[in-house]
């Protein structure tokens, strides 16, 4: 016979579906509490007390070069129409400056988080879907197509924006500069580089031709498949210096990897002497009231410097163990006599 009606969904008659499992409810008397905060503060305290000696023990050099200061070299190079303006800034070690040494460049009150800016880009061009590079997306405006009406290859705002200031860094040893190299390759997300950009398919042997009726973003010296004229995997959408643009800082004042020095007579860091940063000084920022700078540091087990963590370790654990020296007071003070006094 059929069950109908509401007997029909009725779960069946066990523990598990009937609620009827045995269940555990502490009870948080005073002697459970008080010695449970005293464990989480101390053990609190102690993992800030060394991420925080940790961050103390990370080097951080950084350097403003937007050139307002009037000692600053690269003060000619603030007026936006010097094209390919050169300055320098030097700087000295007193002791060895350990490896790995990560260098960044930092822009200062530059909104990347905009949501006009965000979105100004067509995600269809940057997967290498050449269908979309003679009609990218409305999103783009207006940086859509040129003057002429030539559409922009990758078009959009962020794109258009790149950061462009070159770097070269030297040793000065007896008055002769020793070349610092920069090893550039693997500064983007691996998810980036690998999943979320792809360039398009060669146009018979050609790379140029796979953009054929395009044109670079109007800010670029250059079209995008020839960022990088010595390596021909660097080019295109996979460009690692693109690709590190594109993914955008949350907050105003941020960094941005530029490369690392890692091999050769600097593989365990920059030695005690002195330095000269050769810039090409290409990126306007008077504009907006922006700074840059160039940062040089290392890292730790930890990760970069952050004695934010630190801090916030000590706070919270510090906290805890004051809350557990109150409620034993409150306790003591005022426990009833049928209290539990395990």
């Amino acid at each position: 016979m059929e069950t109908k009606g509401s007997m029909a969904n009725r779960p069946d008659n066990t523990a598990f579906t009937q609620q009827r499992l045995p269940a555990w409810q502490p009870i948080l008397s005073a002697g459970i509490v008080i010695p449970g905060f005293t464990f989480i503060g101390l053990a609190f305290i102690g993992i800030g007390v060394a991420l925080f000696v940790t961050s103390q023990n990370i080097k951080v050099l950084e350097r403003d070069y937007t050139g307002n200061s009037d000692d600053s070299s690269c003060g000619p190079c603030i007026d936006p129409a010097k094209i390919g303006c050169k300055c320098e800034v030097n700087f000295n070690f007193s002791q060895l400056f350990e490896g790995p040494v990560f260098f960044y460049y930092a822009l200062n009150n530059y909104y990347q988080n905009y949501r006009s800016y965000g979105v100004s880009l067509d995600p269809n061009q940057l997967v290498g879907d050449t269908k979309y590079f003679l009609s990218p997306d409305s999103s783009c405006s207006p940086y859509k197509n040129n003057s002429n009406a030539v559409p922009i290859v990758p078009c959009g705002s962020i794109a258009n924006s790149m950061f462009n200031d070159s770097f070269t860094l030297y040793q000065i040893v007896n008055g002769q500069k020793i070349l610092v190299p920069f090893d550039r390759k693997g500064i983007a997300w691996w998810t980036d580089y690998n999943i979320k950009y792809s360039n398009p398919a060669f146009v018979n042997g050609s790379f140029a031709k796979a953009f054929a009726g395009t044109t670079q973003p109007i800010n670029w010296p250059k079209p995008v498949y020839e960022l990088d004229p010595n390596d021909q995997a660097n080019n295109g959408f996979l460009n690692q210096d693109f690709l590190v643009w594109m993914r955008r800082a949350a907050l105003p004042n941020f960094r941005k990897l530029y490369g690392r020095i890692t091999g050769g007579d600097f593989a365990n860091g920059l030695p005690a002497g002195n330095y000269t940063l050769e810039i090409n000084y290409n990126y306007p920022v008077k504009s907006f009231g922006g700074t840059k700078s160039v940062v040089f540091t290392n890292v730790s087990w930890m990760g970069g410097k952050n004695q934010f963590l630190g801090i916030a370790y000590l706070v919270i654990g510090s906290l805890c163990v004051v809350m557990a020296v109150v409620m034993l007071i409150v306790y003591a003070k005022y426990k009833f006599p049928d209290d539990d006094t395990a």
